[in-house]
């Protein structure tokens, strides 16, 4: 997590607008997730914005995840989550907490709650899927 926290030690520095403008360049950071991933299957529910979540398991067993948003800043929320889990194990994702990861960073005080109320959704999505792969 250590990349995490450099990333919030510059965002503690930012005045607002450009700490969304940090989010919107974290979502266009994001690894290009193919238009035939987004499928109602890898839509997560309960976001203002229209967001999906394709999970792919690699040799070594690490979960490795796409992600994309039709909303910029939203794109940067799931680039932010996924900073906490991506290309981790199963059994270390599930044991990750993702909410605590993320809150130095405070998006609910940061961010309209339009924007912060599919994170929960966004989390459980992830957790569930590394529960499935689990070996615990």
């Amino acid at each position: 997590m250590a990349k995490l926290d450099d990333l919030f030690d510059e965002y503690s520095f930012l005045d607002p607008d450009d700490r969304y403008r940090l989010l919107i360049d974290l979502g266009r950071g994001l690894e290009e997730m193919p238009d035939a991933l987004k499928t109602d299957a890898t839509l997560v529910r309960g976001c203002s914005a229209s967001v999906w979540v394709y999970p792919m398991r690699r040799d070594d067993g690490t979960l490795h995840f796409l992600a994309d948003s039709n909303a910029a800043i939203t794109k940067g929320i799931i680039a932010l989550v996924l900073m906490t889990v991506q290309d981790d194990s199963p059994d270390a994702i599930t044991a990750t907490d993702i909410e605590a990861a993320l809150a130095p960073f405070d998006l609910k005080a940061q961010l309209s709650s339009n924007r912060t109320q599919g994170i929960p959704n966004m989390i459980a999505l992830i957790r569930e899927t590394a529960a499935r792969y689990s070996t615990a």
